[in-house]
């Protein structure tokens, strides 16, 4: 694996278990095995470095939501497949890379939120793509727009993550993961 590849993913950990302003470049430095002033090499500030992660995150969404696309034909399995995600990641000891960063939106430089806004996007347009296509499927019942119900989802996702987080409490995710399906799920 290449050096930069290596930064990132520890950075990427980092940030997922600590958030971005609890780590320093010493810290990444120490786990790859170099000298902190190499770092600046590959990322000059450490808001490069965060610009870097959201790129990245966002392209493994892209490629995740594409496996969930190949992999079922049906919008209540591919949101199922959705949550399984967030549940994978609290399994690893981890939150949402994007989450963690939107808690410290006020400390970040104003650079980096237009790609944290577009991480967002992509998933509430994936999500209304899937809530819209699980209605016309007859598989869920909306009271909102498909977007508003996204909203509400990606909401109550990250909301579950941090307070999971928070609480150790991991059957409480699988309960409250488990209500907002059945909420959606068409009734009769």
């Amino acid at each position: 694996m290449e050096m930069r590849d290596q930064i990132l993913g520890v950075a990427q950990r980092l940030v997922q278990q600590r958030g971005f302003n609890g780590f320093s470049y010493a810290d990444i430095a120490d786990e790859v095995g170099i000298r902190k002033a190499s770092l600046h090499h590959y990322f000059p500030t450490k808001t490069d470095l965060a610009m870097a992660l959201i790129d990245g995150f966002t392209a493994q969404l892209d490629s995740g939501l594409r496996h969930i696309n190949e992999s079922y034909a049906q919008a209540d399995a591919r949101l199922g497949a959705y949550v399984a995600i967030y549940r994978d990641t609290l399994e690893a000891d981890r939150m949402c890379l994007g989450g963690m960063l939107a808690t410290e939106a006020h400390t970040l430089d104003p650079v980096i939120l237009p790609g944290l806004k577009r991480f967002f996007a992509r998933n509430i347009e994936w999500l209304t793509e899937v809530l819209a296509a699980g209605h016309s499927q007859q598989r869920f019942t909306l009271t909102g727009t498909a977007s508003d119900h996204a909203r509400m989802l990606l909401s109550a996702l990250q909301g579950a993550l941090l307070i999971t987080r928070a609480t150790g409490d991991r059957e409480a995710f699988n309960q409250i993961t488990a209500l907002l399906i059945a909420g959606l799920s068409r009734k009769g």
